[in-house]
């Protein structure tokens, strides 16, 4: 596993759950089934950040399905929702295919599954679900992989809940003269396929996923979800920034100098403690309409 995107992962947890829309949780929250047990399917899952933030938020009790191609990410899910649970005084326990959670208004059993997702074909990983769910995954996977993750929808009449979306907006203060130039490389960075279907949507991801729920007859909501990072952000802003200057660098090398400069001049800003970054996120919340 590359311990750098485990970094990152725990550094954006705080960030993303800032950002995620309140309303949009709250409508999917009425939205899904409040009797019996909600089946949950998190695609992607990571370390498992969307699990801890939903898991409180939704009718109880849950059975979670998380998947994710990277088994040793899916190893770092219990360790990390321990931590999470320890702070408010929930229990985890271990299980045969994962574990579960336990608190006095949250009964939660957690499985998690090892798979590639690059094809989406596997229709049995949604039967029974009630809600299908990721967090910074649209903008990464292919306008048809969209498609097809709505179908699948569709077949289960499933909610959906996607968030962290990344539209393609950015900005900085100070302003830098090449702000402008590094997010244009990193945005057509982001349409170069990244193993889920084909070239990635990226910043077009938002508006692809709108007209595949709506095409199938869903009701859908969409509310941004930005990143706002002040001053104080430090270690957040720096991994930004050099993130955002490695796409541009590989999407245009010979403007390899330029991009170190701006590189160089950004992190003095981050250092100084007078850099604030904006990046612009969307929720995207579905579910079928019932005339």
């Amino acid at each position: 596993m590359d311990e750098s995107l485990a970094h990152w992962l725990r550094l954006r947890e705080e960030a993303d759950w800032a950002a995620r829309s309140a309303a949009l949780t709250y409508a999917i929250a009425a939205a899904v089934p409040n009797t019996g047990t909600l089946h949950v399917l998190d695609l992607a899952t990571g370390t498992g950040s969307n699990l801890r933030f939903l898991c409180e938020r939704l009718p109880s009790p849950q059975r979670w399905l998380l998947v994710d191609r990277s088994p040793d990410l899916l190893g770092l899910v219990r360790a990390r929702t321990e931590e999470w649970a320890t702070a408010r005084d929930y229990e985890v326990r271990p299980s045969a295919t994962g574990f579960s959670i336990r608190a006095e208004r949250l009964s939660c059993v957690v499985e998690t599954r090892q798979m590639d997702l690059n094809a989406l074909d596997d229709a049995t990983l949604f039967e029974g679900r009630h809600l299908v769910t990721a967090s910074a995954l649209l903008d990464l996977v292919s306008d048809g992989w969209i498609k097809t993750l709505a179908a699948h929808c569709r077949a289960v009449e499933a909610a959906a809940l996607f968030t962290i979306t990344y539209d393609g907006r950015s900005s900085c203060d100070p302003a830098e003269p090449e702000d402008d130039l590094v997010r244009e490389l990193m945005n057509e960075h982001q349409h170069r396929d990244k193993g889920l279907g084909g070239p990635a949507a990226g910043p077009d991801a938002m508006a692809a996923a709108e007209r595949a729920f709506e095409d199938i007859g869903y009701v859908v909501r969409a509310d941004a979800s930005d990143w706002v990072m002040g001053p104080d952000a430090r270690e957040f802003q720096r991994e930004l920034i050099d993130g955002w200057a490695q796409a541009a660098r590989e999407q245009q090398p010979d403007a390899a100098a330029a991009i170190a400069d701006w590189r160089t001049r950004r992190l003095a800003h981050v250092d100084a403690g007078r850099s604030r970054i904006t990046v612009g996120h969307h929720d995207l919340a579905a579910w079928p309409r019932r005339d």
